[in-house]
């Protein structure tokens, strides 16, 4: 896997391919014409904005928390029933 700072040295279109290997996607959303999917990577995420032929990678900082990465996908994301398990 790997590393998050080396992750962010790479150019855009080796984040995109790398994110499409190794990456997992968590939820997806749209915004402003953007289709936005967030993914983690090696315990990080990261979003790959798209729109038409347009990419965009935004990663987050390692202090950002969790939360608040995930409270635009709040409303899509679904949560297992983990009643089974308790």
């Amino acid at each position: 896997m790997i590393e998050y700072s080396m992750f962010n040295r790479l150019p855009a279109g080796s984040q995109v391919a790398v994110l499409g290997k190794e990456g997992t996607v968590v939820a997806k959303r749209l915004h402003k014409g953007y289709n936005i999917t967030l993914y983690s990577i090696n315990n990080y995420f990261v979003e790959l904005w798209r729109k038409e032929n347009f990419e965009i990678i935004g990663s987050f900082h390692r202090s950002v928390s969790p939360l608040t990465i995930l409270e635009p996908y709040l409303d899509v994301l679904e949560v297992p029933d983990l009643s089974d398990i308790m």
